[in-house]
């Protein structure tokens, strides 16, 4: 999983080319600034490797951990389950840094809520840092979702996310899309008492990248 670049929402001008009648060029705005009425869109994603299968939960509000786990439980409300019914477990990559880096308490404390609802074992192996870029939600998920937009002004909320749930690749590429309208504040604190409720296994390798947060018995 990922979250991809921050997108400004309104008519603003969006590189690459598409099919116009000649004379009737799209209009769009000469200077990026930020319209406060329409925000920026925040694309966070999760990518199926087995299924080659994208979901894309594109919020409104802040990039947090607690945004970021709640795309994983959509993806696993809408499509995980369903396509893996007997599952025990789930493994996800993710980056070192960002809302779901290594060191933040939030990312661990929410998907040890999630592993608990769902009964599922959540092993997590981060990318060391510097190599985010070997995910590979980057070159077969989020790369197709660019290719598929571009030349397109991103207008309004709608638009981003039916050109994400849009987007194909010759190589089977499916992905489903949903406007995630809720909020997610800033610096939400996770007690020690929270923290060691948190029932964490390290890894013997590198155990600060990699770990499996098992869900409790309530």
């Amino acid at each position: 999983m990922d979250a991809k670049k921050k997108e400004l929402v309104g008519d603003f001008k969006n590189l690459g080319a598409e099919w116009r009648p000649i004379g009737d060029p799209e209009q769009v705005r000469v200077h990026d600034f930020l319209i406060p009425a329409r925000g920026k869109a925040i694309p966070d994603g999760v990518y199926d490797l087995h299924r080659n299968e994208g979901w894309v939960s594109v919020g409104i509000d802040h990039e947090t951990a607690s945004f970021a786990v709640h795309a994983i439980r959509r993806w696993w409300r809408v499509m995980g389950r369903v396509a893996y019914p007997v599952a025990q477990r789930r493994l996800i990559t993710a980056d070192a840094g960002g809302s779901h880096g290594t060191t933040r308490r939030l990312w661990k404390w929410e998907l040890h809520q999630f592993a608990t609802r769902t009964g599922l074992a959540i092993t997590v192996c981060h990318f060391p840092p510097g190599t985010s870029k070997w995910n590979k939600i980057e070159h077969r998920l989020f790369s197709s979702i660019a290719r598929n937009w571009r030349g397109t002004p991103l207008i309004d909320l709608a638009t981003i996310v039916s050109l994400i749930g849009a987007t194909r690749s010759a190589a089977g590429l499916r992905v489903r899309s949903e406007l995630d309208r809720g909020h997610y504040p800033p610096g939400v604190a996770v007690t020690d008492q929270q923290l060691a409720r948190v029932a964490l296994k390290r890894h013997v390798f590198h155990g600060d990248w990699n770990y499996t947060i098992h869900p409790k018995h309530r």
